[in-house]
This record gives C-alpha cells, structure tokens and sequence, in this order.
C-alpha cells in the first residue's frame, strides 16, 4: 500500500523545507512550532507531503495527515517512526500533543490520556511519568484544608513572597509547585532554591519541584512565549484538566491560590480561566491582591529587566535577601556569555572564528558555561554570610567544577582560570552584599578577595609558575591577592565612564591587554613578544577601529597568541559592574 511513499526527515534549517512544512500544516489548522526533529510522508514523484510530524524533547506534536491517507495506518508508521527517533535520544517515556480526533491513532500504540480540552488533547506512553510524579507528590501529603500555587519564581521576588504569606494563611498547608520547564532567565534548580529559600519562614509552607505535567511545554507551551491566542486558551483548558484530575488530588488540593494580574494578558486569561474551570472540578479559586512599590506590582519581569540594564541595587530592593546569591551567580554566568559572544576579539574565541585555538569554539565555551553555573550558584551561598568559608572547602568546589567542565568540554580547559578568578569574585560579591554596606562595596570585595586568595597555596609545576619565576611577573593568584588593584582602580573605572560607548567591551578588553602581563600570551608567545603585544593593544586602543581588531586577530591567529587572561579580566569586569553602576 506504501510502496509511492517515503518516510523522511525534514530539517527545518532549510528554508525550503520549512515552508513546505508550514504550508501542509496550515491546511490542518495547525502552525509549526519550535522542532528538534520533523518528518514528513512525502510521494515519491511529486514529493508531496501527505502527512507529518515532529518532536521537541519528548513531546510529539504537529501531527497532520492528508485525507487521502486516512485510514491506511500510515499515521501509526508516522508515529512509530518518530517514537523510534526519541527512543535513539533517550526518550523512552513519550507525550504527544494533538488535536483531540487523533485519541484513536495513539491510543492503538498504547499511549494513554493524561488531560484534554475541547481542542487539545495530551497523552503519554512509558512506565514511568506522571505516575511517578503524582507518587512524589502523595509522599509530601498533609491532613487538613490544602491549598496550592504554581510560579515560574523568575526569579523569586517581594512579590512572591508577599503572595505565599497571605496564601498561607488562608490555609492549614500550602503546596507551592515551582514550575520545572528550563526555558527561563534562571534554571529550574535555581528557581526552586531560591522559592525554598523564600519560603523556609512559613512553617505550613511545602515547596514542591515541579513537572512536565503543569504549566510546561507539554501542557502550556503558549505560556514561554506569552501569546495568547485561541491555541493558548486550548492548553490553559488542558492544563487545567490535567491539575484537576492528577495534581490537586494527590496532595488534597481543595483551594488553588493566584495573584492578580492586571497587566500581562495571559497570565489574566489563565486566571480568568481557573475562575470558570477548577470550582467546577471541586477546587476554589482565590485571587490575592499582588504586592506594589510605587503604584507598581512587584514583579520579576521588571527585576530582570533592571538586570537586563545592569542595576543590580535596584533589582536588590524588590527580591528577597535569599534570592541574591542566585542573582550574583546569574550575573557570573552573564559577565562570561558577554565576553565569549563579543565579536570579533584578537587571538579569542568568539562567534565569528576560533581565535589561535584549534581545540575548541565558541559551542564548546557554551557548554563549558553552563557546566559551571551550579557552581557559581553554590559558591554564592556558600559567601552569602557575614562569614567567610572555609578555603579546603572552596577549593574542593573548584575541583568538583572544574571535573564538570572537562566532562562537558571532552576534556578541554576552556575556563579553568575564569573559574578560578570568577569563582572568586563569586564569593566575595555575595559575601560583601550579605554585609550590607552598599558604599563600601568595592572595598569589601576586593579585602574579601585578597583574604581567600593569600590562604591559598601556589602551584610549582604549572606554565604560570615557571613563567612567573623566569619573568617576575604576577599570575592569576597574585592578582586575587592583592585584591585586583588593577581592576578597581583602572580597567572598572574606565568600564563606566564609557559604558555608553558601543565598544566600551572592545575598549575595555585593549586597556586590559595593554595593561596586563598575560602569562597565557608569554607561554604561548615568549616574553618579548607579550610586551609588543601590550604596545599593540596600547597603540590599537588610541587608534580604535573594528578593522583593526580584524587585523589583529588575524595577526594573533597566525601567532598563535590568545589573550587569555585579559579575557578573564575582561569578564570580572562586566560581572562587577551591574554592583557599581548606580
């Protein structure tokens, strides 16, 4: 029956295809969402698509078949074909979200429905899912009237905190399920130790991880792109009918608690929605007034726009003094993007070419960044007290990160000295925020920095020491121990004084090279060469051009000479800004 037809990928990376694919799914009224992998029934002469489908992680979705195709079993070989596909990625326990005619096709290959609405339905196959969060959830189960919120926390805010305290007194126990999609400023892990941390006050307070079973893609993917639309009150009524039917009951849920929402239109329509849907369903709807500053409601879309615009201090003033050491740790992980995606940079790799390293590019860096993150999250707990921790144990942390890095990296160092200098500065900015003192700030962190640096061992056996030995010049220690002198007194004040300069990063990554004795351009390079280098950087930076900077990464490439500890600097740089730009 299926000999004129084949079964094929599409990548939708090519424009071709993609339209294709829009065109076959318009006909279904259906639009193409965001894809891992898409395949496509085509007939072999015409190349027409007569049916379609595609996954994104362990979600099927965009299912269209052409009517001529109807009843021939060829959705169910559509199907298996992309089940087999997940299955090569490790998704073993499979969703789908379609439209509620396509129930039949997947109940025959064993998926079962979770939650519907009148146009969306979604359904699973696997041993394990909700089941297993739904056991997680009884295991947390109290006696008594119940209550529950769901929040991204995004991060966590006054405003949240506000909402869970009145909420919580309402009730005998509130569960508050920390939404677990990581398509956020800050990671899922993040977002629930921040909500943890906020919450740890209230003692009838239960914070709960959350799933791909509420507010996810799986159940809400309108709610990541805040459209609201039609096919946006289709999943508001799915995952609703998903809370009702698996969620509030496991934990004795009688009473789901919101915040008003005066101003996103989403978030008023789900709103809007729990208020017709849940008391339906036996669970009351309460809408609590949100928390205001200034005839404004307390919100973290304005607390990651204020660090969206490097304003940590007033950002500071709207969360909780829990939530500041993810903050710190986020401005970390943001200061090192920035100087990975500044383009084009002298011997570094950046998003135009690899610089002088034929080891690694800019996807290795990426995944190098993101190894670390946890760690710049511990590290900014571990400091967020008005005393400082223990040296062994930082240095362990180190070890454990840079493990990390090296796993995700197939064993490049991308970042070991990044690490140790932002590890440090990590520290020293949580500790100084957790003192208080906002105009001793700089101070603070670079008395802390010299303090962890000077109980800290130098190696004997590394390039730097050697170098350092021969040429009597500092290395990365050295510069922690004395606090960063540098840094404070010229390549910061610079930073600022030109902050509206758009090469102020450029420029700043010049004064740092002219300036410093980088012991990664001296290994690489000799010291003679280190110092031309510095003249260079010097003489570019008087004469500024993003030509010249061409020129000189080509220069360097030819060289084999990386700026590696400038970039290093560089990147404390703008980590210490949004602190001191007020």
């Amino acid at each position: 029956m299926f000999n004129n037809y084949d079964i094929v990928e599409m990548p939708l990376s090519l424009k071709r295809n993609r339209t294709l694919v829009e065109d076959f799914l318009a006909k279904s009224d259906l639009r193409l969402d965001d894809m891992d992998y898409y395949a496509a029934v085509v007939d072999r002469e015409s190349y027409k698509i007569l049916a379609g489908g595609g996954f994104k992680d362990d979600i099927i979705k965009c299912i269209a078949v052409d009517d001529s195709l109807r009843g021939t079993g060829m959705s169910q070989q559509l199907i298996s074909h992309l089940m087999s596909q997940m299955s090569t990625l490790g998704h073993n326990n499979v969703k789908v979200f379609t439209k509620p005619g396509n129930a039949d096709i997947f109940e025959s290959l064993g998926f079962k429905t979770l939650g519907k609405s009148s146009k969306a339905l979604l359904l699973e196959n696997g041993l394990t899912g909700l089941s297993t969060y739904v056991n997680y959830l009884k295991s947390l189960k109290r006696d008594g009237k119940n209550g529950m919120i769901v929040m991204n926390a995004n991060p966590f805010t006054l405003g949240h905190q506000y909402l869970v305290e009145q909420a919580a007194r309402q009730v005998d126990n509130l569960y508050v399920i920390v939404v677990g999609e990581d398509r956020s400023q800050f990671t899922s892990d993040e977002r629930l130790l921040m909500v943890q941390s906020g919450c740890s006050r209230f003692d009838n307070v239960i914070v709960c991880r959350g799933s791909s079973y509420i507010i996810s893609s799986a159940t809400f993917p309108s709610y990541f792109i805040k459209q609201a639309s039609d096919a946006a009150n289709a999943q508001i009524e799915l995952d609703l009918d998903i809370t009702a039917r698996h969620i509030a009951p496991a934990i004795g849920a009688t009473v789901r608690l919101v915040g008003s929402e005066p101003s996103d239109e989403l978030t008023h329509n789900y709103n809007e929605a729990m208020k017709a849907i849940l008391p339906q369903r036996g669970i009351d709807v309460v809408e609590l007034p949100r928390l205001e500053q200034g005839g404004m409601p307390v919100s973290a879309s304005v607390v990651r726009g204020l660090l969206d615009r490097n304003d940590l201090w007033a950002a500071k003033r709207l969360v909780p003094e829990t939530t500041l050491p993810c903050l710190v740790a986020w401005l970390a992980v943001n200061a090192l993007r920035q100087e990975l995606e500044l383009s084009p940079k002298p011997g570094l790799v950046d998003t135009i070419d690899n610089g002088a390293h034929s080891d690694m590019d800019y996807n290795t860096m990426l995944k190098s960044i993101n190894a670390l993150r946890p760690f710049f999250v511990q590290l900014a707990v571990m400091g967020f007290r008005t005393t400082l921790p223990q040296v062994p144990v930082l240095k362990q942390l180190g070890i454990d990160a840079e493990k990390k890095m090296l796993e995700a990296t197939g064993g490049v160092n991308t970042h070991r000295g990044a690490l140790f200098s932002m590890g440090l500065a990590v520290v020293a900015a949580s500790h100084a925020l957790a003192l208080g003192n906002e105009d001793k700030f700089v101070r603070t962190w670079a008395q802390t920095v010299a303090t962890i640096a000077s109980e800290m061992p130098g190696g004997s056996d590394t390039h730097g020491a050697c170098i350092k030995q021969e040429h009597k010049v500092a290395g990365a220690l050295e510069l922690a121990q004395d606090g960063y002198k540098e840094l404070t007194s010229l390549w910061l004040p610079f930073f600022i004084d030109n902050k509206s300069d758009e090469n102020v990063k450029h420029k700043t990554l010049l004064l740092i090279m002219s300036d410093l004795d980088d012991t990664n351009v001296i290994h690489r390079a000799g010291y003679d060469k280190a110092q031309q280098v510095k003249r260079d950087a010097a003489h570019l930076l008087e004469n500024f051009s993003i030509e010249g900077l061409e020129q000189m990464n080509k220069r360097f490439i030819d060289a084999n000479i990386s700026p590696g500890g400038a970039a290093d600097m560089l990147s404390l740089t703008m980590f210490l800004f949004p602190l001191l730009n007020k």
